[in-house]
């Protein structure tokens, strides 16, 4: 039977004009109310709820995590399987099992990224110090909570901090744990949020209890006295910088160095590297030496693998015979992540408001947070001894005629009437008759009732003296005091970084790695360059060069010698001279547009070998600018190859001039003008993509086509076009001989 089709649904006239009428348009917004509507929320979502540590040292995501454990009776019970944990704190955390999972693996013991780790585990987790271990599904590990986990919630249950509804208000979790420890600084803590970030190094467990207390009984304690430097899981050693460290204890922004631990096993003939810094890798230091070696740049390296066992970890760096390993190490901590920078920017939320505190104020922090704790601690236990004593009080009255209280609780017709005629017989409230009535009839005696009041005056004594603690702050101090002192002894260790104390003159200078010896360079028309020994010039004839090609450019150096190549696009590209082969006059040299990677259409317009960056370069455009700017400003502490805005682009540049003093140079024009001016009258720009200043005023259409710095002999011929004041129009030229040569650089 053939299914009839029904008739199409017949819409309002109307309500068709009407869509059809709004159909395409778009309502224009200003964007600050599409930021303020939209992204600020989100922003504000992350940071205060997502990337960074609040005062007690854990970001919502930890917190939520160990709470749910703690609440599993994980902190003194067995361990359970890593699944059971993700799916329970899903009840607190919405974001997913992989990501709960990922976060519970950076806190276990295995995985080795926390100083004191805050679970204990069982099965594959994975290491920090290597990217390729994968850490197992959580079906197959079990965890539990580490025993440092006691100073976390031993005191969570007495209202010590707030609580707050979870995601979908069906219980409560902790807005913060109360730590008898400032957590925040013992273990490492990263966070990106959204323009901004913190990094925390931890710091000695036994070394920060120490520096709180003597901050809690001096606030001008000598931090650097007590806290001696950050303390890494991985060990290592530490650069040793007083200077910086004081910068980052005193601010909470810095950089500290990091160095690998190795040893020489001369029967092996291998370096051995047992500890790596924090902040890489094993297969990072390894991939690195390996690229060095195959660039050539580690002949004395032959082979490098990392040895990864139950026991730990060993990275084996194999070495040529008669290699020094010490002068080796230098150059790999040099040249690999075997030394590498741990930067510091404490930025930590502080009643929802981030901030950037140093050492100093981040522990009167926490001490101002502890001191809340402990008072309400002992408010609550306060508050239940009072409410002890009260119903003690009660049965102290029933004492004095049991008989009577018996016979009322017997014959009462019902459980109501045992209540009131107890209130009314022996002058009890309503908590006191309560609690009488709900004794056992075995216990209405008077041995268990003499037993029971025997704690009253006990009771007495201990709600003064909790009385007396909310009253004295001073006492409140020494309870954080004592706590930290327990603390430090039950769960302090000792180092694992130590320390390394160097000087600049312990370094391997760079220029040790290259052999150093005089050459030539020259440079053609075309692009070709050459390095050629001066015996080896000696021996040789012409240079070689294509055809149509000629040398602009010869000038003499080292083997160390920096070479700086500025190109027609405002860049320019720097190399080692070491880099190239020695040449000879009979070979046609290196194309650098290839060896340096040159932009299409790219070509090169002067070259600057230099070795302490002195001078001055002139870069002549056409203008009539010229742009002073000192060479240092092309120096980079970093090997960089490559700098871009080299000089300014907004006219073409027609040359460039080194000075390496103040001198006179002469400009001439396509309109055949001329003018002589000293280079003092330019002043000197800092930004090397300054525009300079107008030397040569010029017509529409014309431009400046030559610029040199006359010899002596030359300059007694020019002296007539000299100028005292730019930007000058200059001189005709048009009976000058040899105006027409082209700058030398």
């Amino acid at each position: 039977m053939a299914r009839k089709k029904s008739a199409p649904v017949a819409r309002p006239k109307p309500m068709l004009d009407a869509w059809f009428e709004n159909a395409g348009i778009t309502q224009e917004e200003e964007i600050t109310d599409t930021l303020e509507k939209n992204y600020l929320p989100y922003a504000m979502s992350v940071i205060i709820s997502r990337a960074l540590p609040e005062i007690d040292g854990f970001k919502p995501a930890h917190r939520k995590l160990l709470y749910t454990m703690y609440k599993m009776g994980l902190l003194n019970g067995q361990r359970t399987k890593s699944a059971n944990v993700v799916g329970q704190t899903m009840r607190l955390n919405p974001h997913g099992d992989q990501a709960i999972y990922e976060t519970m693996v950076r806190l276990t013991r295995a995985n080795e990224c926390l100083l004191h780790p805050y679970v204990d585990s069982k099965g594959n987790f994975g290491k920090h110090y290597s990217r390729d271990m994968a850490f197992a599904a959580s079906r197959y590990t079990e965890v539990k909570l580490a025993p440092i986990c006691e100073a976390l919630f031993n005191e969570i249950d007495k209202e010590t901090v707030d609580f707050m509804p979870n995601y979908d208000n069906t219980m409560t979790e902790p807005c913060l744990l109360p730590a008898t420890f400032p957590s925040i600084l013992v273990n490492a803590n990263m966070g990106i949020a959204v323009s901004m970030a913190s990094n925390i190094c931890p710091f000695n467990l036994a070394e920060l209890c120490e520096t709180c207390i003597a901050l809690i009984k001096n606030p001008e304690h000598d931090i650097l006295s007590t806290l001696k430097a950050p303390d890494f899981p991985g060990g290592g050693l530490l650069i040793y910088d007083e200077t910086e460290l004081r910068k980052v204890y005193d601010t909470g922004r810095g950089s500290l160095k990091l160095r690998a631990k190795w040893n020489y096993d001369a029967s092996a003939g291998c370096i051995e590297v047992t500890e790596i810094p924090y902040t890489t890798t094993l297969e990072a230091i390894k991939d690195k030496i390996t690229e060095l070696s195959k660039a050539g740049k580690l002949k004395e390296v032959t082979y490098a693998r990392d040895e990864i066992d139950v026991n730990g970890f060993r990275l084996a760096i194999d070495i040529k015979r008669n290699t020094d390993p010490e002068k080796l190490m230098q150059k790999l901590f040099k040249m690999t992540p075997l030394q590498d920078s741990f930067g510091c920017n404490f930025n930590i939320l502080i009643g929802n408001t981030p901030k950037v505190m140093g050492i100093r104020e981040i522990l009167t922090e926490w001490t101002a947070f502890r001191h809340e704790c402990v008072k309400r601690r002992v408010a609550f236990d306060l508050r239940k001894k009072k409410d002890r004593l009260h119903l003690l009080s009660g049965l102290k009255k029933i004492l004095l005629d049991l008989d009577k209280a018996i016979a009322i609780i017997r014959d009462a017709s019902t459980e109501a009437h045992v209540i009131e005629n107890l209130i009314q017989s022996f002058a009890l409230d309503a908590i006191q008759a309560e609690y009488v009535a709900e004794i056992k009839l075995r216990h209405l005696n008077r041995e268990y009732i003499s037993s029971r009041l025997a704690d009253v005056d006990k009771l007495k004594e201990e709600i003064s003296d909790m009385e007396d603690i909310l009253a004295n702050p001073a006492r409140i101090q020494k309870i954080i005091i004592k706590e930290l002192r327990d603390t430090a002894r039950k769960y302090g260790q000792p180092r694992k970084t130590m320390f390394c104390y160097i000087s600049e003159s312990d370094e391997l200078p760079a220029e040790e790695e290259t052999p150093d010896y005089p050459v030539h360079f020259f440079l053609s028309k075309e692009g070709y360059f050459k390095k050629i020994t001066p015996l080896s010039l000696r021996m040789s004839g012409e240079q070689k060069l294509k055809e149509g090609d000629c040398i602009i450019q010869q000038s003499e150096g080292t083997n160390r010698t920096e070479l700086l190549f500025f190109t027609n696009k405002a860049q320019v590209y720097k190399i080692r001279a070491s880099a190239f082969d020695d040449g000879k006059a009979s070979l046609l040299g290196e194309y650098i547009p290839v060896k340096l990677g040159f932009d299409e259409d790219e070509k090169i317009i002067g070259l600057i070998p230099t070795l302490d960056y002195a001078g001055k370069l002139l870069f002549i455009f056409e203008n009539g600018k010229i742009s002073k700017i000192p060479l240092s400003a092309y120096m980079t502490k970093t090997n960089r190859k490559k700098l871009t805005a080299a000089f300014s682009d907004k006219s073409p540049v027609m040359g460039m001039l080194y000075l390496s003093d103040e001198t006179d140079i002469f400009l001439r024009s396509d309109g055949n003008k001329a003018v002589l001016i000293n280079t003092e009258l330019i002043a000197e720009k800092s930004t090397r993509s300054s525009q300079g200043i107008q030397v040569m005023t010029i017509r529409l259409k014309q431009q400046i086509i030559s610029a040199e710095i006359p010899d002596p002999e030359r300059l007694s011929q020019l002296e007539k076009y000299r100028v005292q004041n730019i930007p000058a129009i200059g001189k005709s030229a048009r009976n000058l001989e040899e105006a027409n040569q082209m700058p030398l650089v």
